[in-house]
């Protein structure tokens, strides 16, 4: 505990009140810092386009490719020796690899959630397509979860610095976001 003396030697409590109500704060600040680190993870947020992709890759992967793969391997067991058949060796790599996917699809799958927007909603959320004029050139982009950003199609993320600006904007807004060069300013055109 902290004291803090007069001049005669008397100690002062009003300082004693505020080290003990900041002591108070700060576990109570611990407590909460805890309570969020300790929450299930944030889940991820998915266009249904998106989600489809993610469960016909994990179909494909668990029927095709398992199937592709356990034959390679049955063709290389049937060459003989394992300890230096690179058909072997090549096809369980090729297996750990599917697996390893396949794992990482299915949990992906749990913690997925897929964005709704609004009908004929006027401002920008995971989903929409937005038509921006930047530099005074037209540029089309879709809002989509951070597991489905293409930027060459001009799909951007949500969680993107451009796509955090765009983010409940509507028509007529313009945005602005930092890029190294300086600040480039985009004009919403459209939001569908």
């Amino acid at each position: 505990m902290a004291y803090l003396r007069d001049k005669e030697g008397g100690v002062d409590t009003l300082f004693l009140g505020l080290y003990d109500g900041w002591h108070r704060v700060l576990k109570q600040v611990q407590k909460h810092i805890t309570l969020i680190a300790n929450t299930a993870p944030m889940p991820k947020v998915f266009t249904e386009e998106g989600l489809k992709k993610l469960i016909t890759e994990l179909e494909e992967r668990k029927s095709a490719v398992r199937q592709e793969i356990a034959e390679a391997i049955k063709e290389a067991k049937e060459q003989g020796d394992l300890s230096e058949n690179a058909e072997y060796s090549e096809a369980k790599r090729r297996q750990d690899e599917n697996e390893k996917r396949i794992a990482e699809l299915e949990a992906e799958l749990k913690e997925s959630v897929v964005a709704t927007p609004v009908k004929k909603s006027s401002t920008v959320q995971v989903g929409s397509k937005l038509t921006v004029k930047v530099h005074g050139k037209e540029m089309s982009f879709e809002i989509v979860g951070s597991n489905e950003v293409d930027p060459s199609r001009g799909l951007i993320s949500s969680e993107s610095p451009l796509g955090k600006e765009f983010m409940g904007k509507e028509k007529g807004h313009t945005v602005s976001v930092a890029v190294p060069a300086g600040t480039v300013k985009y004009e919403i055109l459209s939001v569908k």
